[in-house]
C-alpha cells in the first residue's frame, strides 16, 4: 500500500526534484535542509527552492507547473542552459519523507525550450498530456515525413555515421572541418554528436557546407580544440529524387510527391522551348 502524505498533523515531508538530461546526466534537489539519498541518487539540499503549485486534473488540458527555482540552482550552469543541454530534459517532482525516505511522484514531464529574460532563465514544463496534441494521422506531403534512418525510413544508421576528428574550426563563420568525414554535401541536413571536449554529449544540426567544411545550427559557446571527436551522421533532404538516386530506398518513402496540391484548379499550361 502506498504512503498517504499529510494524513497526520506532523510529518517530516520535503519536496524533491529530479532532472534527467538527454545526454544521461541526472541531478537531484530537495527542499530539505540536508542532502538526501534514495533511488540511487543524491538529492542536494536546496532549501531556498520553493515549489510552485501543481495542478493535476482528469481533463485533457495540460497540467501546469513552473520550474524557475530549479534552473536557478548553482549546480546548473548558465553555459549548459544556453548550450541547450536542458532542452527536452525529463523532470520528476514529488514528496519524500526525510526520515523513512518514502516518496511519491506528483508530476513528471519534459522541459521545453529554455529562455533567458534579463538574466533569469525560464522554461515551460510539459506534462505527459502534451503527447495528446500530436497528430496521430499524418498529413499528406510531397516530402518524406520519416526522420533519416528511423524505423519508418529503415536505413541502417551505422552505414551513414562515422567517428571523425576535428581538424580546424572558424569561430567567426562557424565552419568546422573534420578529418575523414563524409563529403560536406552528404552532411547537409545531417547532424554531429560530440564525443569529448567541452560540448560532449551535445548534438548539433548541419545547416550548410562551406569550402570542404560544414556549418552547424548553433554556435558553440566554448572553443573546441582540434582533435576533439564527434559522430557525424549524414543527412537527407527528404525528396523522392534523393531517396531513389542516393539511397535506393523509394519503397520506404513516406510521402506523396505526385498527389495534386490545393492549387490544381489554378494551374495553367506553360509553353516549352
Amino acid at each position: 500500500m502506498s504512503r498517504i502524505f499529510f494524513r497526520d498533523e506532523l510529518e517530516g515531508v520535503a519536496t524533491y526534484w529530479r532532472v534527467t538530461r538527454r545526454d544521461g546526466v541526472t541531478l537531484g534537489f530537495t527542499s530539505h535542509n540536508r542532502d538526501l539519498t534514495f533511488e540511487g541518487l543524491r538529492y542536494r539540499s536546496a532549501p531556498g527552492m520553493q515549489p510552485s503549485s501543481i495542478r493535476r486534473t482528469a481533463s485533457l488540458e495540460r497540467d501546469s507547473l513552473e520550474v524557475q527555482g530549479i534552473l536557478a540552482h548553482d549546480a546548473i550552469s548558465d553555459t549548459d542552459l544556453r548550450a541547450g543541454r536542458y532542452d527536452g530534459a525529463r523532470v520528476t517532482i514529488g514528496l519524500v519523507d526525510w526520515e523513512t525516505l518514502e516518496q511519491v511522484s506528483l508530476f513528471a514531464g519534459e522541459i521545453g525550450a529554455v529562455s533567458d529574460h534579463a538574466g533569469k532563465f525560464e522554461a515551460e514544463l510539459q506534462s505527459a498530456k502534451a503527447s495528446l496534441d500530436v497528430e496521430r494521422v499524418p498529413r499528406t506531403s510531397p516530402s518524406c515525413r520519416a526522420s533519416f534512418c528511423d524505423s519508418a525510413c529503415r536505413l541502417n544508421p551505422a552505414r551513414y555515421t562515422q567517428l571523425c576528428v576535428l581538424s580546424a574550426s572558424d569561430p567567426q563563420s562557424g565552419k568546422m572541418i573534420f578529418a575523414g568525414s563524409p563529403d560536406p554535401t552528404a552532411m547537409l541536413h545531417g547532424s554531429l554528436r560530440w564525443i569529448d571536449g567541452p560540448h560532449a554529449g551535445q548534438t548539433m544540426e548541419v545547416i550548410d557546407e562551406a569550402a570542404g567544411g560544414i556549418i552547424v545550427d548553433r554556435q558553440p559557446d566554448l572553443p573546441i580544440a582540434p582533435g576533439s571527436r564527434a559522430l557525424l551522421r549524414e543527412g537527407c533532404d527528404h525528396t523522392l529524387t534523393t531517396c531513389i538516386g542516393r539511397f535506393a530506398n523509394s519503397v520506404n518513402f513516406q510521402g506523396e510527391p505526385y498527389l495534386p496540391g490545393n492549387d490544381l484548379l489554378a494551374r495553367y499550361p506553360t509553353g516549352t522551348a
